[in-house]
């Protein structure tokens, strides 16, 4: 009885197809991300002005050649090789002190937005989720705050915590975090009768997980964003504070103060154009910043912006 010869069948694996797979997939990810934010141009340019104050707070003291209350030459010196944004009426290094003010005026900034996001969304899920008296109370609150000018209400609370910069990033806490609030509030409540939202409580989930899974995610894009243009804002705020003097103090070289001991020297006009420039770059660029973020986060946008096949097939 003649038998068959066994063939033997190779065994196919789908671990590797599947991690080939994958890096395609992060491939394609990757280059789509990379096409949409080469079609914003101005999106494309705020990240690199951002990218590169980064790269200045990270390496400051490598980039500016003296110390930032180094008295190394003659006072009210003007733009030179030797000094390419001039000297103060100390003899500073202008340039210098940009530089190491960077890690200042930016940093604090950040700080700021982050504390005041972190505190007005929370306000804002509780009152916008909870409804009721609750709501009320807290959207009475905000009310109180907004009816007072920011810049106004920041210089009372600098002022009576004490001139420095870390008393004028509390206060710019405290005026910053009434805008999340109501921004975060309105996004909830229109989130809150969502049929996601409904059938997550109806399967018995709490609230507090509803409001992690549920309404977070839902709301982080345009958080995200208006944290994002805040951050000049909180800038301006702060070199503001400095500026009028309850800021930060000499010697610290922080790009408000540096600009208010320029108006006492006008003539050296240096003093003042060089730290103004800074902040106008970071802030118009966060702001595109910002402007690009929503657009790439809002689908609304992204379903209006025909496909290159579709335009094509047109």
């Amino acid at each position: 009885m003649s038998t068959q010869p066994e063939v033997s069948v190779p065994q196919t694996t789908t671990s590797i197809p599947a991690a080939v797979e994958r890096r395609r997939m992060k491939a394609a990810a990757t280059g789509g991300a990379v096409k949409r934010v080469v079609r914003m141009p101005l999106f494309a340019i705020s990240l690199g002005i951002v990218l590169v104050w980064v790269i200045v707070i990270v390496f400051a003291d490598q980039i500016a050649p003296y110390g930032a209350a180094a008295q190394i030459a003659a006072p009210l010196a003007p733009p030179s090789p030797e000094h390419l944004f001039g000297t103060d009426e100390l003899g500073r290094d202008v340039f210098s002190r940009v530089v190491h003010g960077a890690r200042i005026s930016l940093v604090f900034a950040v700080i700021l937005v982050i504390a005041a996001m972190l505190i007005g969304t929370l306000i804002g899920l509780v009152s916008g989720f909870f409804g009721g008296w609750i709501d009320e109370a807290l959207m009475r609150l905000v009310d109180l705050f907004f009816a007072f000018p920011v810049v106004i209400l920041a210089m009372a609370v600098a002022a009576a915590l004490g001139a420095s910069v870390q008393n004028a990033v509390l206060a710019g806490i405290v005026v910053s975090w009434p805008i999340y609030a109501r921004t975060v509030r309105g996004l909830v409540v229109g989130y809150r009768d969502a049929e996601f939202v409904i059938s997550s409580r109806l399967a018995g989930i709490g609230s507090g997980r509803s409001i992690a899974v549920d309404l977070l995610p839902s709301i982080a894009g345009p958080t995200l964003v208006l944290a994002t243009q805040d951050i000049g804002t909180a800038i301006l705020l702060l070199a503001s504070l400095s500026f009028l003097g309850v800021g930060a103090q000499p010697p610290m070289p922080e790009w408000g103060a540096m600009i208010s001991a320029g108006v006492t020297h006008f003539n050296a006009w240096w003093i003042a154009v060089f730290p103004g420039l800074a902040i106008v770059t970071v802030a118009l660029a966060f702001n595109l910043l910002g402007d690009g973020l929503r657009d790439m986060l809002d689908p609304k946008m992204k379903r209006s912006v025909p496909r290159p096949s579709q335009r094509r097939k047109k």
